[in-house]
């Protein structure tokens, strides 16, 4: 296995290329990081960006949803796709209101997805994507019964034809502005997790999960 994504005419960074970034290690990062992704996908000539969570084993992306979904009937019909999931690092304050930007890290994925038809593999990949909510999750949670898993439809798109962007750092303001009485830097972003907050009826001397095995 390469090191590094070959990127194609769709994924080639051309603003600001330095951003850009095809090593297959910081793609992992980004993407086993992030917990939100967006698929974009066109029916009837009508675009859509449906925001939903996802799981990565090795070079594939998985994803669910309910198998009356229209986002997941037409995903498995082989409509093309474009995954990107992006983390928010921090806001960028310049001198001038043009330069003013933020900090992040980004991945797009191009492909098309397929179903996840063999029982294991399926059960596998939603175990994945719930051990993102919480570290080894899956372990203690009642697994989805027969009635659950026909309810519910696996597709996996392959990690091929992608590219990650990043910007770090501060505002990268013009040399005349340099001199306005104007605060500029950047504020860095992270997200945490707060207190977990039991549920009604829980069973006595039952343990949250560690804020550390959450995020």
């Amino acid at each position: 296995m390469t090191t590094k994504f070959s990127p194609t005419d769709r994924t080639r960074i051309h603003r600001l290329p330095a951003h850009g970034n095809y090593d297959r290690d910081v793609v992992h990062s980004i993407l086993d990081e992030a917990l939100v992704c967006h698929l974009a996908f066109v029916v009837d000539d009508q675009p859509y960006a449906i925001p939903t969570t996802f799981a990565r084993i090795d070079d594939r992306l998985f994803v669910h949803g309910a198998a009356a979904s229209r986002m997941i009937k037409t995903l498995a019909g082989g409509v093309r796709v474009c995954f990107t999931a992006t983390l928010l690092d921090g806001i960028v304050l310049a001198r001038s209101a043009f330069h003013h930007s933020m900090n992040y890290r980004s991945v797009v994925v191009l492909g098309t997805a397929e179903e996840v038809t063999d029982l294991a593999h399926k059960r596998r990949a939603l175990d994945a994507i719930v051990d993102r909510t919480a570290e080894s999750r899956s372990r203690c949670a009642r697994p989805p019964n027969d009635k659950e898993l026909a309810a519910t439809r696996v597709l996996v798109l392959p990690i091929e034809e992608v590219s990650a962007k990043i910007r770090t750092g501060g505002p990268v303001d013009d040399e005349e502005d340099l001199a306005l009485p104007v605060w500029a830097g950047h504020v860095p972003i992270r997200l945490r997790a707060s207190d977990p907050i039991p549920a009604e009826g829980l069973a006595p001397g039952l343990v949250a999960p560690s804020n550390e095995k959450l995020l």
